[in-house]
């Protein structure tokens, strides 16, 4: 089957958790491969050995007390990801926990199984297409903060784009409610908001923060500063008002539009109240830029002689450079 010819194996491996071999039995499912590997867990292909389903199984164990927040991180992916159905947010549909003197060692997460490419990977490399997976990302989004969750860890890495272009959302295990106060500072460092760094309620303007650092760096391969300086500054963090704004992606790439740029750069804001109002005004902003590009695309293609060859305008690239889709799967397993 197509589906089994892809793997994916994460930047970050586990050393200390014994893989399960193909065609081993765990939790009622049969292993069909291998496909990735996380901080405290392996996400394995799965068959259901009743139905004959396709899922993901993320095992998860406890191997030291340290361990705990991703047995967490698993419950909060599972609580919340099988709440949300929207197409676009990956699906969490059984959680499945091992117990040792009544304390819990162990979890299998099923999950749906995206087989796809992560943004990250595959860069998009036309204006056009990188507005198509904007679009889909603010809506999934907007989905789940009308269920009252946040993502808080939007980025690349946790975009996957399938054959058909749909785009699929990964990795809950930072979600919370929204109004959320984490214990401890939980994001990307190149893509986190000030909030996150300071430990302040998570809002859906988090997300919108999340996702402007996200589409700022696919439209110029950039990242943008944030409250976690990068360089050799002694502080371990950066106020609001101290954080240095990037230079608007049309500085870095000329074909973004102007509208583009300033809704980009409204999302970065890094005060709060500065950024849209919530996800619903991104996927608005959004579906009016692709309007108006597609609208210049037909008066273009008007203007062309009956005569000419040629099917309207060119499609604005996003870099110079061209590379090939790589060969990788599925969302990676949770991250620290």
């Amino acid at each position: 089957m197509p589906m089994l010819e892809r793997s994916y194996v994460d930047r970050n491996t586990v050393h200390h958790l014994q893989a399960f071999k193909p065609n081993s039995k765990v939790a009622g499912y049969t292993v069909l491969k291998e496909l990735g590997r996380g901080a405290a867990s392996i996400i394995y292909l799965v068959q259901d050995a009743k139905t004959k389903q396709i899922w993901a199984l993320k095992h998860v164990a406890k191997q030291s007390p340290k361990d705990q927040r991703f047995l967490d991180q698993t419950e909060t992916e599972y609580a919340i990801g099988s709440q949300i159905k929207d197409s676009r947010v990956r699906r969490c549909v059984r959680l499945i926990k091992n117990r040792k003197l009544l304390t819990v060692r162990e979890m299998y997460l099923i999950m749906e199984y995206v087989d796809g490419v992560s943004v990250e990977r595959a860069r998009p490399t036309d204006l056009r297409s990188a507005l198509q997976i904007s679009s889909q990302v603010a809506a999934g989004l907007a989905a789940m903060h009308d269920l009252g969750y946040v993502h808080a860890d939007m980025k690349p890495n946790n975009v996957v784009v399938l054959d058909d272009g749909k785009v699929k959302i990964i990795d809950l295990g930072q979600s919370c409610a929204v109004g959320a106060v984490k214990p401890r500072i939980q994001g990307t460092p190149d893509y986190i908001a000030p909030e996150q760094v300071h430990r302040q309620p998570i809002t859906p303007q988090t997300d919108v923060y999340n996702l402007g650092a996200t589409m700022y760096w696919v439209l110029t391969g950039n990242n943008i500063p944030t409250a976690l300086p990068k360089d050799d500054r002694l502080v371990g963090s950066l106020d609001a008002g101290f954080i240095e704004l990037p230079p608007p992606p049309s500085e870095i790439n000329p074909d973004v539009p102007n509208r583009l740029d300033y809704l980009v750069m409204r999302c970065v804001e890094p005060e709060v109240e500065r950024r849209p109002v919530d996800m619903h005004a991104v996927v608005d902003s959004l579906a009016s830029i692709v309007a108006e590009l597609e609208a210049q695309d037909d008066a273009a293609a008007d203007d062309i002689d009956d005569d000419e060859d040629g099917g309207g305008a060119p499609t604005p690239s996003i870099s110079p450079e061209t590379s090939s889709k790589p060969t990788v799967t599925d969302a990676k397993a949770d991250e620290a």
